[in-house]
């Protein structure tokens, strides 16, 4: 998988979706691109372990350009590294309108009561199986050895008629067994019951949506700075 080892790269941490206190949220390791001319980006990310990291272009015309990696595969788009990375953006004071990923341009809302807001389109979503419970309690006693392969969102309605939903992400085929939050499976999720929601995923991280119209959907959520880490 081309370089098996970098020359210390130091990734920027991020954890995204936390919940109103900082807790919880997903670790995104950023790279800086200039930082890693010549290193192999996949070998990088498996190295890193995050469900995601993202190699950032230098902004210019308040758009960046991004490229996501799971551990094991490369992908067009995601929700947790696009909202991650607007907020690192906008923290180092080089705010975006606009992250260029494979899938398209992504849009950037400014900051909103602490909450850092994108708009996509949901057909730019990894596929994913749905699986609905009706019963939480059995939604919780879920194992990734149950899904030994693919890529699954289990969720089930907390308060239908508020829009909260409980949810987890289980993706083998992309090297992430289960993710703590999950932005791109919220985006599909919204775009399926065509209403915005309230989730709360994994240990406690939550995230917002809302629906909009001709496919497009935003996804919010709050996110803190965590340590670097040199790989």
């Amino acid at each position: 998988m081309g370089t098996p080892e970098s020359d210390s790269t130091q990734l920027e941490v991020v954890r995204v979706f936390t919940d109103t206190a900082g807790r919880f949220g997903n670790p995104l390791g950023i790279a800086r691109a200039a930082d890693v001319t010549g290193v192999d980006h996949q070998a990088l990310a498996a190295r890193a372990g995050y469900s995601e990291t993202v190699v950032v272009e230098e902004p210019a015309a308040d758009r960046a350009t991004v490229r996501i990696y799971t551990p094991a595969v490369e992908l067009p788009f995601a929700g947790h590294p696009t909202v991650g990375t607007a907020w690192w953006l906008a923290m180092l004071g080089k705010p975006v309108a606009v992250l260029d990923v494979p899938a398209g341009p992504v849009e950037v809302s400014p900051l909103t009561d602490g909450v850092t807001w994108i708009r996509a389109r949901y057909e730019w979503a990894p596929k994913f199986e749905f699986h609905e419970f009706s019963d939480l309690a059995e939604l919780a006693t879920l194992d990734p050895a149950d899904f030994p392969e693919g890529q699954h969102y289990a969720w089930g309605w907390n308060d239908e008629a508020r829009g909260t939903v409980r949810t987890r992400m289980f993706a083998p085929a992309m090297g992430i067994a289960e993710d703590e939050a999950t932005g791109a499976a919220a985006i599909a999720l919204t775009a399926q019951l065509q209403r915005g929601v309230y989730i709360t995923q994994g240990q406690g991280s939550q995230l917002y949506t809302e629906w909009d119209s001709d496919g497009w959907v935003r996804l919010g959520g709050r996110v803190i700075a965590d340590h670097p880490v040199v790989i």
